[in-house]
């Protein structure tokens, strides 16, 4: 099977599983409260009144903190369920149905999120959806960005399992199980090699641990 098939496929059972789940998200809402936390310190870095880049935005769920503490929010989501949802709540300055691999905003704002999606990002697209993360934050601004780990062990098995079925999967990639059609967990070493590649710096880094997964959160510095 050719990969670039392959991922287009993955990709399109991740949005029909956000589709999906979409109306009932937001009541079985997984432990979030380090993310809040990390968007707070993001608002508080924030010039008053800067606009921010929630994206992808999911549900909204991070859009009222953001209208408290006086910032307009842009929101962009690939799932079409979501952005639904996100709009019922009627904060957003705008929304934009689109993919972080097309995200096309240039210094446009003063502070970027992206929470709990970068688990669905394939290595190839990595350093593009950094490069449009970047260009969208005028210079100056931070980026507050979750990177989701999981037991190796678990990566072990799924590499395993799809290579057995000749699936052209890397390892780190997991299609199985409570994943949304796909998850891809590069590790942190990899993950800071693609930060410095495209010039952000890390700023401040933490790490939740949960039942045998985790987020590791990274408040990251851009130029200017």
């Amino acid at each position: 099977m050719d990969r670039r098939v392959w991922l287009a496929e993955r990709r399109q059972e991740v949005i029909a599983s956000y589709d999906a789940e979409a109306p009932t998200y937001d009541e079985h809402e997984y432990p979030s409260d380090m993310q809040r936390e990390w968007v707070a310190r993001v608002l508080r870095l924030t010039p008053p009144g800067g606009t921010v880049l929630d994206a992808p935005c999911g549900t909204g769920k991070y859009f009222p903190m953001l209208a408290a503490a006086g910032h307009p929010v842009v929101g962009v989501d690939q799932s079409a369920g979501m952005l639904a949802q996100a709009r019922a709540r009627g904060i957003a300055l705008a929304l934009e149905h689109g993919t972080l691999q097309d995200l096309s905003h240039d210094q446009e704002f003063d502070a970027v999120i992206t929470v709990d999606a970068m688990e669905n990002i394939p290595p190839e697209d990595w350093p593009l959806v950094l490069a449009n993360l970047h260009r969208a934050v005028r210079p100056g601004g931070v980026m507050y960005l979750t990177v989701e780990e999981v037991d190796r062990s678990k990566v072990d098995r799924a590499y395993a399992a799809l290579s057995a079925r000749g699936r052209p999967a890397v390892r780190g990639e997991v299609v199985e199980g409570d994943v949304a059609g796909y998850h891809y967990y590069p590790g942190r070493e990899q993950v800071v090699e693609w930060f410095g590649h495209e010039g952000l710096e890390i700023a401040d880094e933490g790490y939740g641990q949960e039942d045998g997964w985790g987020y590791r959160h990274f408040l990251l510095r851009t130029g200017g």
